[in-house]
């Protein structure tokens, strides 16, 4: 689907992509990193909107250095900005970017009604833009980015100023974007969370550079730890504490997590990261909450996260495994 080999692009200043070689098949792919890793150039690249200082790409087979129409053809495109002229309804702007493709009048027209039905904006079709809040706008730029039936669609950053219901919403609907009409997609996202929920496949890249690229499942593997956590009582106040102490007094090799993405419920103490063993480390940790009389919240198998793939430093990733910025 999506193919780089040596693909560096260099401003007088900075190096935005150095030396990216990488394969992406069909599917579900998303693409993270944090600020400035590169990610807006390489779509530009692969859009054939701008040209890579050395090094090669095709999309769809295409090379974007000599057939950038065909693959915009082939390819929609939602922006992270904010681009929709306000005094203009979803249904004339999205019937003007089927136009633009290609498709004649009646039947761009027709995917008009289609693709914005599918985004949820049937109903507000013919109301100006200017009016609608953000996860309509966002909405609207999915929608015209699928009208013209694409095999792609490169989305940056789709949930970029919704709130959690809005996000979740989009999120389903990238994801039917790829089960119910067969467009694999390429999704930007510094919200690392949204992509081991939706993506197929995440290509990880910083400061240019590929980091890594694999299945979601084998970015979040289980690995040999318990997440184990806990609610406080009166007798013991700090629960986590008294269980982590009677766990190592019981032989078992335990601590608090440090990992991203490992996060207490509200209302529960920290979670703690107990090593397996064998099959009885699940016994020794329930019957210890039992005696302490504590309330277990979970006792699960931890799985690996993506944000684990940073070094230190590499972004202001938090302990949602999130970044501030993309």
């Amino acid at each position: 689907m999506i193919a780089t080999e040596s693909l560096s692009k260099r401003f007088p200043r900075v190096t935005a992509l150095d030396r990216l070689t990488v394969d992406i098949a069909p599917g579900v792919t998303g693409l993270v990193g944090a600020n400035g890793a590169g990610k807006s150039t390489l779509i530009k690249i692969l859009l054939g909107l701008s040209p890579a200082t050395e090094g090669r790409a095709e999309v769809l087979g295409l090379d974007v250095a000599t057939q950038g129409a065909r693959i915009r053809e082939q390819v929609g495109y939602m922006p992270e900005h904010d681009c929709l002229p306000p005094d203009v309804s979803a249904t004339e702007f999205v019937v003007h970017m089927a136009r633009m493709s290609g498709l004649p009048p009646a039947a761009a027209r027709e995917r008009t009604a289609d693709t914005l039905r599918h985004v949820g904006l049937y109903e507000e079709r013919y109301r100006p833009m200017g009016g609608y809040s953000t996860g309509m706008k966002q909405r609207v730029k999915l929608a015209q980015a699928l009208v013209h039936d694409p095999r792609l669609v490169l989305l940056d950053e789709p949930t970029n100023g919704l709130d959690p219901v809005g996000r979740d919403e989009m999120l389903g609907l990238v994801r039917r974007v790829h089960t119910d009409f067969g467009i694999s997609v390429l999704v930007t996202s510094h919200l690392l969370g949204e992509l081991e929920r939706t993506c197929d496949h995440v290509v990880v890249i910083d400061g240019g550079r590929l980091l890594r690229s694999s299945s979601t499942d084998e970015f979040t593997q289980v690995t040999g730890s318990l997440a184990v956590e806990v609610t406080d009582t009166d007798s013991h106040p700090d629960g986590t504490r008294a269980l982590l102490d009677a766990l190592i007094r019981a032989g078992l090799t335990a601590g608090p997590a440090t990992h991203a993405g490992e996060q207490a419920a509200p209302g529960s103490g920290h979670v703690l990261l107990v090593d397996v063993a064998d099959e009885s480390t699940y016994d020794v940790v329930r019957d210890t909450v039992a005696d302490l009389g504590l309330g277990l919240v979970r006792m699960e198998q931890r799985r690996h996260r993506i944000a684990e793939v940073f070094r230190p430093g590499t972004g202001p990733y938090d302990e949602r495994g999130s970044a501030d910025a993309a």
